[in-house]
């Protein structure tokens, strides 16, 4: 299976692509589809999570936390929540 995400997944935001998401495994779950319909919701699937987690990533790496100096002025360092 390619990894490569298809354009018109690729400008979805992140809220449509995990909407579309939700709405296959609904209909995965739902076991009402053909063998090949699933397949096909299934590939379109895992393209939608990568290109979710790929979004998560970038807003992971955006988030930034304060940090206070001796001096009373701060500098920006990255937020590690772990």
């Amino acid at each position: 299976m390619s990894k490569s995400i298809p354009a018109d997944i690729a400008q979805k935001s992140f809220e449509e692509a995990l909407k579309e998401l939700e709405e296959i495994v609904k209909r995965l779950e739902g076991g009402k589809s053909t063998l090949e319909e699933s397949i096909t919701d299934y590939t379109r699937g895992t393209q939608l999570k990568l290109h979710c987690e790929k979004q998560l990533e970038a807003a992971r790496l955006k988030v930034e936390k304060l940090v206070p100096q001796a001096d009373g002025q701060h500098t920006t360092e990255h937020f590690d929540h772990g």
